[in-house]
C-alpha cells in the first residue's frame, strides 16, 4: 500500500471507512474513533521504524495532516472532525502521504461541492459564501465589521468532508500497490 508498512495501511483504511460512514450518517466524526487512531498510532509507529523515528514519524505526520485542513477548519468550511481525523491519518502512514491524501480529498471535495451547487442550483449563493469567507479571513473582519471572526453568512449546506478523505486516503493507499 504505497509504501506504507502492514498493517498501517489497513489501519487507515479502516479508520477513514468507519468514519466516512459516521460522517455520512450523522455529519460528525466522533473524538473516540480520532483518539483510538491516535493512541494505536504511536506504538504502531515504533514498532514498525523504532522509538525514535516511530516518534518522529507519527508527531510529523499527526502535525502535517492537521496543519493542512486548519485553514479549512478556521474559514469553517470544514468542522474540526475533518481536521482530527487527517491528523490521525496522518500519524498512521507520515507527513508526505498525509499532505498527498489531504491535497487528493480536497480535490474530490471541491468536485463534490461543485456538483453539489450546481444540481440544486446554488452555485451563485456557493460563490457568494466563497468569497464572503475569503474576505472575511484576509481582513480579520466579518462583514458587519467586527474582529470577532464569525461571519454572517448563510451556508448553502453542508457536505460530510470525511467521505472525501476516506476516498482520497483508500484511492491514494490502492494507487501506490
Amino acid at each position: 500500500m504505497s509504501g506504507v508498512p502492514f498493517p498501517a495501511g489497513h489501519c487507515v483504511v479502516a479508520l477513514v471507512i468507519v468514519a466516512a460512514v459516521w460522517d455520512w450518517r450523522t455529519r460528525r466524526i466522533p473524538n473516540w474513533l480520532v483518539a483510538t487512531a491516535l493512541i494505536v498510532a504511536l506504538p504502531l509507529q515504533i514498532t514498525l521504524h523504532g522509538a525514535h523515528d516511530g516518534i518522529q514519524i507519527w508527531f510529523g505526520g499527526c502535525l502535517a495532516g492537521g496543519l493542512i485542513l486548519l485553514p479549512g477548519y478556521l474559514m469553517r468550511a470544514l468542522g474540526a472532525g475533518d481536521v482530527k481525523l487527517m491528523a490521525a491519518v496522518g500519524a498512521l502512514c507520515g507527513a508526505a502521504l498525509a499532505l498527498e491524501i489531504a491535497v487528493i480529498a480536497s480535490a474530490i471535495g471541491g468536485i463534490w461541492a461543485l456538483v453539489w451547487l450546481l444540481r440544486r442550483k446554488r452555485v451563485r449563493a456557493g460563490l457568494s459564501n466563497t468569497m464572503s469567507m475569503l474576505i472575511t479571513m484576509s481582513s480579520g473582519t466579518n462583514e458587519a465589521g467586527t474582529a470577532n471572526g464569525t461571519m454572517s453568512v448563510r451556508s448553502v449546506g453542508r457536505l460530510p468532508f470525511g467521505v472525501a478523505i476516506a476516498l482520497g486516503a483508500v484511492g491514494t493507499l490502492m494507487a501506490g500497490v
